[in-house]
């Protein structure tokens, strides 16, 4: 299974082994290989993560280079949702957070705007033989 899963970027900020325990439940569920591609977030490239990544057969990590945002598609995906708050006025944090949630969940069903967002930085995902 291929997809983006855009969620990712707020869970693996904080620890480790966050990103770990998320990667070992998805590899639960789809019951198949993961390929991760990784920006060079400190947590991303710490040892302890390699020992992590290392200990999975399953799990293959790409690195993007060092600053390259345009092979990012997390990066088009969140312009793509700042667009769409251009002219809100939000009342609270709450509220901001609510209407976010929505957007990224309501992203979730549309495939055509996630292939979009990995076009867009001119790269393409071969599936494996």
């Amino acid at each position: 299974m291929i997809g983006i899963l855009p969620g990712l970027r707020c869970l693996h900020q904080t620890r480790g082994d966050s990103t770990i325990h998320l990667l070992d439940g998805a590899h639960h569920l789809l019951k198949a290989p993961l390929i991760v591609v990784w920006d060079r977030l400190n947590t991303h490239i710490s040892k302890a993560m390699q020992a992590l990544v290392a200990q999975r057969e399953w799990l293959t990590v790409v690195l993007l280079p060092g600053y390259a945002p345009e092979l990012n598609p997390v990066e088009g995906m969140w312009a793509h949702i700042k667009r769409s708050l251009a002219n809100l006025a939000a009342r609270t944090l709450s509220n901001l957070e609510t209407l976010l949630r929505r957007r990224l969940k309501a992203l979730q069903y549309r495939r055509a705007i996630l292939d979009g967002f990995l076009a867009g930085t001119g790269l393409t995902l071969d599936r494996p033989d």
